[in-house]
């Protein structure tokens, strides 16, 4: 064979994102090393699959838009094959592809696949952090078999398990006037400087909260990096709302900060997993959802505090 699977998975992620920074990001691997990969198919192809836009990304060429649908349909084909041998054997075994909300993954993520791979040593689990967009699209493409994620405007093919609900808490600086609250309204919090995590459907999310409740929020500030908003929050920049509470009561810089829940039963995220509908599900997806419904329960999350009574 003159390519490998790894070029194909970065040939169509830069088919399909238009950039090869952003096939990286999605591959958690380098630019030049993308970039590599592509000349390396197209040299083995005698093919070109790109036109290169100096600073503005690539378009496939019409022999690459012929080429990507091939790519992708080989890809689903040989991820059904792993998936079936696999499933041959009675022993739960092989890679799982695991996606994980990218504001979950530091939290739940590594204690949960540590307890499944101890009680499962012949498991790999490959590990991906995305956000919500981009973990649906991993599921539709075979990418990963199964998502631990939040019911955020899911499909009619994505199927959601869910496990616990995870309510929102406004997040503080220690020294904030409403720290020491037992609970908060949002009417309270809507003229303060909001810090929002600007990520695609969870900022839909944070802003229907306020909509619901008939306010809008003085959006100061917005980042996609959970632990810069909590910093920035530690040092005072303003407020967030947020659903996953880590076991610290700090930021990274040391600096401390309060999670106050919200009042009036303001709309919780479902915390669960998701999976392709109508996928014959493996013997290893099927412990390794047995295993989550085991650790994810409403006494409990892995890796987060356990919930006041």
């Amino acid at each position: 064979m003159r390519f490998s699977f790894r070029q194909l998975e970065y040939f169509v992620a830069a088919g399909e994102s238009g950039s090869v920074t952003r096939a990286a990001q999605g591959s958690h691997s380098s630019q030049p090393t993308v970039s590599a990969a592509i000349a390396k198919l197209e040299a083995s192809l005698g093919v070109q699959l790109f036109v290169r836009h100096h600073a503005q990304g690539l378009s496939l060429t019409p022999e690459g838009r012929r080429f990507l649908g091939e790519a992708k349909a080989l890809l689903r084909h040989a991820s059904d094959v792993e998936r079936f041998a696999t499933a041959l054997t009675d022993e739960v075994g092989g890679t799982l592809d695991l996606g994980c909300l990218v504001t979950l993954a530091p939290l739940v993520a590594p204690s949960l696949v540590r307890g499944f791979q101890s009680a499962n040593p012949r498991v790999q689990v490959e590990l991906v952090e995305w956000h919500q967009d981009g973990l649906l699209e991993r599921l539709r493409t075979g990418l990963s078999s199964v998502a631990l994620t939040y019911d955020l405007q899911l499909p009619a093919d994505v199927d959601f398990e869910p496990m616990t609900q995870l309510p929102p808490h406004a997040l503080l600086a220690a020294g904030h006037r409403l720290a020491l609250r037992k609970s908060i309204a949002l009417s309270e919090l809507a003229r303060e400087p909001h810090i929002l995590l600007d990520l695609p459907l969870s900022r839909e999310y944070f802003m229907q909260l306020f909509g619901d409740a008939g306010l809008e929020p003085d959006v100061a500030m917005r980042s996609e990096h959970p632990e810069t908003i909590r910093t920035l929050v530690a040092n005072g920049f303003g407020y967030a709302i947020v659903n996953a509470l880590p076991r610290t009561d700090t930021a990274l810089d040391g600096s401390p900060v309060v999670a106050v829940p919200l009042r009036g039963d303001p709309r919780p995220m479902r915390l669960g997993l998701a999976a392709m509908r109508g996928i014959r599900e493996t013997r290893t997806v099927h412990a390794f959802k047995q295993h989550c419904r085991d650790s994810i329960t409403p006494a409990g999350v892995p890796g987060m505090p356990q919930p006041q009574e």
